[in-house]
């Protein structure tokens, strides 16, 4: 079954689309890129989810991320 999102397509393309562009403008190569993505992260769970959840939220959101990359 595929998974269903409350988000639009055009609602996440345009986010992420405005977030590729500030990073170019600062010249963030993967690296740093990466590390951004993983601060907000962080934040945002520790900013928005009770910290019981936090863990497994973590752990399904890394496990997304793997399987978004493939092999």
């Amino acid at each position: 079954m595929p998974i269903t999102s409350k988000y639009t397509d055009q609602q996440v393309e345009e986010i992420l689309t405005e977030i590729a562009a500030v990073l170019d403008k600062h010249g963030a190569g993967p690296e740093l890129s990466l590390m951004i993505v993983g601060n907000i992260a962080t934040n945002v769970l520790n900013q928005n989810v009770a910290a019981s959840q936090r863990r497994a939220i973590a752990e399904k959101f890394s496990s997304a991320l793997i399987s978004s990359v493939g092999e």
